[in-house]
């Protein structure tokens, strides 16, 4: 999914602000004594900016708001900022690259063996890549219909948001997400398919694409992964 309207591109730090899971990726840049850096997926650049010891960082989207918003930030100058999807990647034997946000989950069943050898051309062996994914046994989706209806304030007026979720087929889930601006009338509806694959499924695509798999963690502590856990973070390297 491309993010394009802007109203709701500003709400976008507001529902996903920096923590955790940035803390986690920060902190396996700094072991990779990371020089150069790519963020696939980059959305607002919250996480791309903050790599401050990197000499060059790469950040791609294919939202045009997403990427007008990441302009406007603080330390945004250090960034190389690319509208596109894995094809765009510049060929710059990257030292480390994130997948953040379930960015992967956005990636089709026909593009994602494709990312992921786009990536591994990108990186320089033994260069780390790093995503996380939703585990399908968790079945989260179920829990996240809300017709009922949620209003809030923004710079825009007030916003009422509702959404439904369904498994179309077995490991994608289609997501409808409806947003009205009620001082306009206006409903932006969001409408696009996550893909929920399993651990061992994306073991054997990375290696496919020629990385090895490091570590599968259940959170952002580093626990392993276990089968309920609802998050699979993986770590693998470029052979």
């Amino acid at each position: 999914m491309a993010y394009e309207d802007s109203r709701l591109v500003e709400l976008y730090d507001i529902d996903n602000p920096d923590g955790s899971d940035h803390d986690f990726y920060r902190s396996l840049a700094d072991e990779a004594a990371a020089s150069s850096i790519l963020d696939l997926g980059c959305g607002t650049g919250m996480l791309t900016v903050s790599f401050t010891h990197a000499g060059r960082i790469v950040g791609v989207d294919p939202s045009a708001a997403m990427l007008a918003f990441a302009r406007t930030r603080p330390g945004t100058d250090r960034v190389e900022w690319i509208q596109g999807d894995s094809r765009d990647i510049p060929r710059l034997d990257f030292d480390y690259a994130v997948m953040t946000g379930n960015v992967a989950q956005h990636i089709g069943e026909l593009d994602w063996p494709r990312t992921l050898r786009d990536l591994r051309r990108a990186m320089r062996p033994g260069a780390t890549l790093a995503f996380e994914t939703r585990n399908p046994l968790a079945r989260a989706w179920e829990n996240w219909p809300s017709p009922e209806r949620r209003t809030r304030a923004t710079a825009h007026g007030p916003l009422v948001e509702w959404m439904f979720a369904d498994e179309t087929t077995p490991g994608t889930v289609r997501i409808q997400a409806f947003n009205l601006f009620t001082e306009t009338g206006e409903t932006v509806v969001e409408d696009f398919d996550l893909q929920f694959r399993g651990r061992m499924t994306v073991q054997g695509d990375l290696e496919s694409a020629g990385f090895d798999v490091d570590a599968v963690y259940g959170d952002w502590s580093r626990k392993p992964f276990q089968d309920d856990d609802p998050l699979m973070v993986f770590v693998a390297h470029a052979q």
